[in-house]
């Protein structure tokens, strides 16, 4: 699918002229499909490749090793998440995939540190925690400037988000869809679903699969461009725009039958804000003589409700 495609450079250029197109061009596809293709991302080719290896070494371990660094009561936020665990919003059937999560490492004296879990340093590969925490930060840094260019479409201040996501709750996610073995009765790879989170980077991923629902409620393939990275709104940051800016629902489809045997491996990276933030809707995004469509809500209120309802978090 030719989602549009956006050069991160133009934005960063100095060139004023290129990086009104940039942010013009982020916005009206943010409002129409919810999904841009980026290129000149800060995650670099060299880099990516050392997180799918570290990636892939960690989802080959045996699954004794693996569930050492699944601990349920952190609802998934750090470490291991076995196969089938998390499902849609919707849906009983839990996703045909296993992963792990990133988390933020607080670097200054922010009292934010005491929300947040350590991550794990898994013992069998002492370089994959490292691996991660430097992805983390250079993804971190592109949904930055993401987010600036955001905010000034929106006519906000463009650093209106940065301390926001300072130290914010995101998550970096490395997914594997193990081989299927059999045809499944109801799942799909990822069930449809729209994000949590403000926006999602995604980079790559080893196999086609990915899908959006358009506006004619056509379910349309979506694949990468070579050295893009894939960033789409989430429901934070439609919530906070009241529906102006588009989270587009999407899924991950089974292989065809002949491709069952083969893995698949995606990493998104979730740019959630800090938990006191307000996603009460922009009074400017309000059309006159309306009311929002969302009801006020912080970040962490929003996304307890969500890890609940995808089961990953006990309802209190």
């Amino acid at each position: 699918m030719g989602i549009p495609s956006v050069d991160l450079d133009d934005f960063l250029s100095g060139d004023q002229s290129k990086k009104k197109s940039f942010v013009t061009s982020l916005g009206e596809a943010y409002e129409s499909i919810g999904f841009v293709a980026v290129k000149n991302h800060l995650m670099d080719e060299d880099s990516t490749n050392e997180l799918y290896g570290a990636v892939q070494a960690f989802f080959s371990l045996d699954k004794e090793s693996k569930v050492k660094y699944e601990i349920p009561e952190l609802a998934g936020q750090r470490g291991y998440v076995s196969f089938g665990k998390e499902h849609a919003k919707d849906s009983k059937a839990g996703d045909l995939k296993e992963f792990w999560h990133f988390g933020q490492t607080v670097e200054d004296n922010d009292p934010i540190a005491k929300e947040y879990p350590l991550n794990f340093h898994v013992d069998e590969l002492p370089e994959f925690n490292n691996i991660g925490v430097k992805s983390y930060k250079k993804l971190e840094d592109t949904g930055r400037e993401m987010l600036r260019a955001i905010a000034l479409y929106l006519d906000l201040d463009e650093n209106y988000f940065d301390d926001k996501i300072h130290n914010g709750n995101s998550i970096l996610r490395p997914i594997h869809y193990p081989p299927i073995t059999s045809a499944p009765d109801s799942a799909v790879r990822a069930g449809q679903h729209e994000d949590i989170n403000l926006i999602t980077l995604l980079i790559g991923a080893s196999a086609d699969g990915l899908q959006v629902l358009n506006k004619q409620n056509e379910w349309v393939s979506v694949t990468a461009l070579p050295n893009h990275i894939v960033v789409n709104v989430g429901d934070m940051l439609q919530r906070l725009t009241n529906g102006r800016l588009k989270s587009t629902t999407h899924r991950v489809v089974n292989p065809p039958k002949e491709k069952w045997g083969t893995s698949r491996y995606s990493i998104p990276f979730f740019l959630h804000p800090r938990s006191e933030m307000r996603l009460d809707c922009l009074p400017d995004c309000i059309p006159a003589g309306e009311e929002a469509q969302f009801s006020p809500i912080s970040a962490g209120e929003y996304l307890e409700e969500r890890l609940i309802e995808i089961g990953l978090l006990k309802k209190k």
